[in-house]
């Protein structure tokens, strides 16, 4: 039977190198944030950090918190009949209910946790949007107080430590699999 899983984790956890390991090792993957950027094409809207905010932002207040996963489902769904899937993105409590009533058993939740120091140092020093520490303390707290961050992490399946190397995480993701 096949397999979703959904990487959740706060902010320079590890989730992304996570999200890749899955795809390299053939998860078809599925990413919430392209439905904001859907959006941001659909209105002729530059793809940038305010304009995805703020778009974001609008679609969880005109549909509710699960906005995202409801307009992921129907590709969750093919996906999931063409082999195992890897969620990326999915962030609140609310998303992950409607996914859970979905698919029962078959999706599980890997949560990353990494120390709050080395978060911090990776945001400051990653080429995307590079964050200062203040910028990473108040993400921290927006995500947890404002988008339901903290339930699917605290509720997951699988818990990895990711305070090592890359390496090491990949390690730990082949015992995962």
């Amino acid at each position: 039977m096949n397999k979703i899983i959904a990487v959740v984790g706060l902010c320079g956890s590890g989730k992304s190198e996570a999200v890749k390991f899955f795809s390299e090792n053939g998860y078809l993957r599925v990413y919430f944030g392209e439905v904001v950027l859907d959006e941001l094409k659909k209105r002729g809207l530059d793809i940038n950090e305010e304009n995805e905010k703020f778009v974001r932002e609008e679609l969880r207040k005109k549909y509710g918190m699960g906005v995202m996963a409801i307009k992921s489902l129907d590709k969750i769904r093919e996906f999931f009949k063409q082999g195992n899937v890897v969620i990326e993105s999915l962030y609140s409590w609310t998303e992950f209910k409607i996914i859970k009533s979905e698919f029962g058993e078959n999706f599980k939740l890997l949560a990353l946790h990494t120390s709050k120091p080395l978060r911090y140092k990776r945001l400051s020093e990653r080429n995307v949007r590079p964050l200062k520490l203040e910028e990473s303390i108040q993400r921290d707290i927006n995500e947890i107080e404002n988008i339901e961050k903290a339930g699917p992490i605290a509720f997951a399946d699988y818990l990895i430590i990711n305070d090592g190397s890359l390496e090491e995480l990949r390690e730990k993701l082949k015992l995962l699999l």
